[in-house]
């Protein structure tokens, strides 16, 4: 039975990965820090419906002890990951000027911070087997930015760089790492949008739409059993946008 994490796994992308992976026979471990109630549905929809494996980790991503306590768990259950996707994320809309350091910072630890801290504890037994998957779900607007979405702009700049960086360095190993880099995907971070901002960005995309996060998990799906030389790569999935 192979096994996966998804972090920020109670709804949206992170959910629908879940239960894409569930319903191919992968042993899930399930991360959220703060929507509980959500997160034991997903588990319970996974129990129920696809019969499979699954187990939460509570834990804020965005902090390193948090991160070292959940792999602690999971590697009582198993001996590694084959897959981390790494999707946990939180956005921040406002102008720069007016953000605080507290906001700022919350933002990098979450979005970025959490890649490393979560990147860390997976590779060692990932080397130790010689094969991994590391999936990172970034943003359209860590390659071409978004006003009034700096630091969360930056944050995803971050997140493909690191994703960059770090495939190069673990290629020797077989373990292949890529980024999503999603449009704009119907889930609850795009809810605080009005319905007449939400009417224009839909109509600036291509493709006429908002994408689902069921198109997300395929693509994970897809990019976790693509060939080994795939790696180092940002995929764009954002209907067109860019």
């Amino acid at each position: 039975m192979k096994n996966i994490l998804i972090t920020g796994a109670s709804r949206g992308i992170g959910r629908s990965i879940a239960l894409k992976f569930a319903s191919e026979g992968y042993r899930v471990f399930l991360n959220c820090h703060a929507s509980l109630s959500e997160l034991e549905h997903v588990r319970h929809i996974i129990e129920e419906d696809y019969h499979a494996a699954c187990r939460i980790v509570t834990g804020d991503v965005g902090n390193p002890d948090d991160v070292a306590r959940m792999f602690e768990q999971i590697y009582h259950s198993c001996g590694r990951l084959d897959v981390l996707i790494n999707n946990a994320g939180i956005s921040h809309i406002g102008l720069l000027m007016d953000m605080t350091t507290e906001e700022w910072q919350r933002i990098l630890n979450v979005n970025l911070s959490s890649v490393f801290y979560c990147c860390r504890a997976a590779i060692p037994p990932m080397i130790t087997a010689g094969s991994g998957k590391i999936i990172n779900i970034s943003s359209m607007w860590g390659t071409s930015g978004a006003s009034c979405e700096a630091a969360y702009s930056a944050s995803k700049a971050g997140v493909n760089g690191l994703t960059k960086a770090l495939a190069k360095e673990l290629a020797p190993s077989n373990i292949q790492v890529n980024a999503i880099a999603c449009g704009v995907i119907d889930t609850e971070m795009n809810h605080q949008l009005s319905p007449e901002e939400r009417k224009t960005l839909e109509d600036e995309i291509p493709a006429g739409r908002y994408g689902a996060p069921e198109e997300i998990a395929r693509i994970a799906w897809d990019i976790a059993h693509a060939p080994a030389y795939m790696t180092g790569q940002i995929i764009g999935v954002d209907g067109g946008y860019l």
